[in-house]
Order: C-alpha cells, then sequence, then structure tokens
C-alpha cells in the first residue's frame, strides 16, 4: 500500500506542475541563446526577400545619381591610326595617291549636352523612385518582422505542447505504477492495467510528435531568419498576457500616419504624378549643344622622294630666276638678283626630316567649333498623346491603390483590434477550464484510488485536462499571434 501512496503523490505533484507553470519557454537545457530581437535582427541581415527590396533601393539610388548626371555635358574621345601604301587610285576620273607610304594618327574629343523637359524632370522621378524603394524596404522589414515573431511564438506553442505531453506521459506513468501497486495488493485487477499501459503508449506517440512538430517548427523559424538550423538552440523571450490597453481610434491614426505599406503606395503615388508631369514636358522644345578638340599625325615613310623633289624644285626655280636676268641685261634692263638666294641647302632637308616626325603623337590641332540645337517635336504618330495617358493611368492606379490599402488597413486593424480584445478574454476561460479539469482529474483519481470509481472515469478526466490544457496553451499563444496582427496593421510595435 506503501506504494500506491507514493505513486499517488508523483501523480499530484506532475498535475500541480501543469497547473502552475503557464506553457512557454524551451525544451532545451543547455545550447545558444535565441532572443526574439536577435532573431529579427539575423532576419533583416540575411532574409533573401528582405534583401531583394534592399537590392532595390541600391539600384533607386544609382538612377538618382544617374538622372543628375544627364545634366552634365557628355565627354567622348577617340584615337585612331591608319596605314596607306604608297600608290595611286582613280576616284571619279581623278588620280589621286602619294608615292610614298603614309602613317596617320589622329584624336579627337567631343563634348555634347542635351537638355528636355523630360531630362529636367527626370531626378524628381528618381528621388520619387528612390522614396518608393525605401518605403518599400521599410515595409518588408516590418512584415519580416511580424512573420519572424509569428514563428518564434509557433515555435513557442509546440515546445509548451511538447512539455504538456512529457508532464502527460509521466502522469500516466505513475497512473501505470498506481494499477500495478493495486493488482499488487488485490485492490485492482489485470484489465486495468493493460488500459494503464495503452494509456502510457498513446502519450509517448503523443511525445515523439510534439517533439518532430518542434524541430518542424524550428526549420520555419530559421527559414524566415535566413540562416542555416543551429542544434540545440534555446528560445528565451518570455510573453506576458495582460488585458490591452489601446483605442481603436488611436490605433487607426497611428495606423494613417506610420504604416510602411501605405506609406510605400503613396509614395508610388507621388512618383506617378512626377510621371504625368515628365510625360507633359514632351511639348517643350529641346536643346542641344556640342563642340570638340581634333588634330592629326601625318608622316611619310620615307621622305627622302620628297627632299630630292624639292631640291630639284629649287635648282629649277634659281635656273630660271638665272635665265631670267640674262634676259633682262641683254635687253638693256638691271638684273632683278637674289638668285644665289634660291638654294635648297642641307639644313633645309634636316628640316624636312624633323617636320615629317609627327606620327603617332605630334598632331596638328583643327581649328576649333561649337553648335547649338533648338529642336520641336511637331508630331511623333500620337506616340507623345499615348505616354502621357499611360501615364495618367499608372498614376489613376496608383490613387486607387492608396485608397483600397487605407481601406483594408482600416478592416485589418478593426478586426485585429476585436481579436485580440476576444482572445485575452478567451485566455481567461480557458484558464478557468483548465483549472477546472485539474481538479476533475484529481477527484477522479482520488475516487479510483478509494474504488469509488473505475479506470475509464479516470482515462476520460485525463483526456478533458489535456484537451483543456492544449486549449489554453492554443489561446495564449494565439492571443500573442494576434498582438503582432495587430502591430503589422498598425505599423508599429506596441508592447
Amino acid at each position: 500500500m506503501k506504494n500506491v501512496l507514493r505513486a499517488f503523490l508523483f501523480l499530484a505533484v506532475s498535475t500541480a506542475a501543469i497547473a502552475q507553470n503557464p506553457p512557454a519557454g524551451s525544451m532545451q537545457s543547455g545550447g545558444p541563446i535565441l532572443t526574439l530581437e536577435e532573431a529579427v535582427q539575423l532576419a533583416l541581415r540575411n532574409s533573401p526577400t528582405h534583401l531583394r527590396n534592399v537590392s532595390a533601393r541600391s539600384r533607386a539610388g544609382t538612377a538618382v545619381r544617374s538622372a543628375y548626371g544627364a545634366w552634365l555635358p557628355q565627354v567622348g574621345s577617340s584615337f585612331s591610326t591608319s596605314f596607306r601604301e604608297g600608290g595611286s587610285e582613280i576616284v571619279a576620273g581623278q588620280q589621286f595617291g602619294a608615292s610614298n607610304d603614309i602613317l596617320n594618327s589622329s584624336y579627337s574629343i567631343g563634348i555634347s549636352a542635351s537638355f528636355s523637359g523630360r531630362s529636367l524632370m527626370q531626378p524628381r522621378v528618381a528621388r520619387a523612385g528612390l522614396d518608393a524603394a525605401e518605403a518599400d524596404v521599410t515595409a518588408s522589414a516590418a512584415q519580416l518582422r511580424s512573420d519572424v515573431m509569428t514563428q518564434y511564438l509557433n515555435v513557442l506553442q509546440a515546445q509548451a505542447q511538447a512539455a504538456l505531453a512529457d508532464t502527460l506521459l509521466a502522469n500516466a506513468q505513475a497512473q501505470l505504477e498506481l494499477n500495478r501497486a493495486r493488482e499488487q495488493v488485490g485492490a485492482g485487477t489485470s484489465l486495468q492495467v493493460r488500459q494503464a499501459e495503452v494509456q502510457v503508449g498513446q502519450q509517448r506517440v503523443n511525445v515523439l510528435r510534439q517533439r518532430n512538430a518542434v524541430e518542424n517548427q524550428l526549420m520555419l523559424l530559421f527559414q524566415f531568419m535566413g540562416v542555416q538550423r543551429m542544434d540545440g538552440v534555446r528560445l528565451t523571450t518570455t510573453f506576458s498576457v495582460t488585458e490591452p490597453a489601446l483605442a481603436l481610434d488611436e490605433l487607426l491614426g497611428m495606423a494613417r500616419r506610420a504604416n510602411p505599406a501605405l506609406n510605400a503606395l503613396r509614395a508610388r503615388e507621388s512618383a506617378a504624378n512626377v510621371q504625368v508631369a515628365q510625360a507633359r514636358s514632351q511639348w517643350l522644345p529641346s536643346i542641344n549643344f556640342q563642340t570638340g578638340f581634333q588634330g592629326n599625325a601625318y608622316q611619310q615613310t620615307n621622305i627622302e622622294p620628297s627632299i630630292a623633289s624639292a631640291r630639284l624644285q629649287a635648282d629649277a626655280a634659281r635656273g630660271r630666276c638665272l635665265s631670267d636676268d640674262s634676259v633682262r641685261v641683254g635687253a638693256g634692263l638691271s638684273a632683278r638678283g637674289g638668285c644665289d638666294l634660291i638654294q635648297f641647302t642641307d639644313a633645309d632637308a634636316d628640316a624636312m626630316r624633323a617636320a615629317n616626325q609627327k606620327f603617332p603623337f605630334s598632331f596638328t590641332k583643327s581649328p576649333f567649333g561649337y553648335g547649338v540645337t533648338f529642336s520641336l517635336n511637331l508630331f511623333n504618330g500620337f506616340q507623345r498623346e499615348q505616354q502621357i495617358q499611360d501615364a495618367a493611368a499608372f498614376r489613376n492606379e496608383a490613387r486607387y491603390s492608396v485608397r483600397a490599402q487605407e481601406l483594408q488597413m482600416q478592416t485589418s486593424i478593426t478586426s485585429a483590434y476585436r481579436n485580440l480584445i476576444t482572445q485575452y478574454q478567451t485566455v481567461q476561460l480557458q484558464e478557468q477550464n483548465r483549472a477546472t479539469a485539474l481538479q476533475a482529474l484529481e477527484l477522479a483519481q482520488e475516487r479510483y484510488r478509494v474504488g469509488a470509481s473505475n479506470f475509464i472515469e479516470v482515462t476520460q478526466a485525463r483526456d478533458a485536462f489535456e484537451r483543456a490544457s492544449n486549449d489554453h496553451i492554443n489561446a495564449i499563444y494565439d492571443y500573442h499571434k494576434f498582438y503582432a496582427a495587430l502591430e503589422l496593421a498598425v505599423g508599429r510595435p506596441l508592447r
């Protein structure tokens, strides 16, 4: 009989532990600690879905720099070299060419600038796009935080249900020991022992399922965080159930100012308004300015034939000069003189050789020039009108999206607020139901101990207590999930 009393003492301690400890916390006693805020920060740094929005913001920032850069002149440069073999060719009946091989190099630096209504308004469009991308990142971060918090709660809920399953297994094992002790003293039957063994087996199956559910929920949590699963991790953030001190009107006002999804759509609407103005600017004229610098370097591969030709031309000129003076003297006129000055010296040859050495970088600069062009597109087959209509339609869609989001936000906040209030009351009722079920279980066990009832009544009472405990666990974590949903709808933390 002492064994019976010992078993009942263990059973009473087990049921009291369930009643005094609300379902929360981790099943592990060691391992790395993971708080909710740490999980959120890991998700913000590693979640692929969120990082896509961050990448889009970087592209939008580049678009702003590019839009302002379009106001600056465009500068282009080129350098080229060529070789032409000596010889002649016939072009339009005329013979062109040179006897020597020719090396040629040239450079050009072009500067141009174009200004139109579209280019002048592009920075406003790009800035509006950047604001929209910033709002998208904020909205993505808020959504990710809500998803991580909800999954964090799912893990804690699964762990609480697993802890309850462990306690119920210990309870069933204690009941089995009690039945065996009753059988030994003749107060029970082998059938009751077999029924208790079945209860133990069923609770072991339940323990396996609940532990597997914990592992699955943990995998989903790390998936949201975007990191590899850590073994033995412990979730240490706790959540208390308190009566919500919130006013619906204040929540709606905060949401109109701070809801990230609504702000993102408003930014898109602003960008669409600017795009309409940009499309209409196509009726304005545009101006284009261009200037540049260029030069050429021309060199013969063999200058000696040119030197010989220049020498012959100088000798021929000197001969003509002397002949003219002889004729003038014979006619009784005075000679003009200066014929001795007409000669081609070695210094002249050296100068020709030096002047020929231009390839590739001794450029001869071309004359400077610039041009300004004004243009006005009078008609382009109604393409301009179509672009204006498309931009206006896109702006209207953005406005409708903002209005739809406002209506959805109002509905979501109102529903989440009412669900939260209702769920808080549900937690209180479920806590009472669990306490009542615990009392019924203790009473059924006591009646069974003194022989006033059968084992089926104990089994039914334990099943009722298990359902009430699970309902209590679910009510607690549903309350926190409704709180998270309300925070997401409002766009800011409320606790």
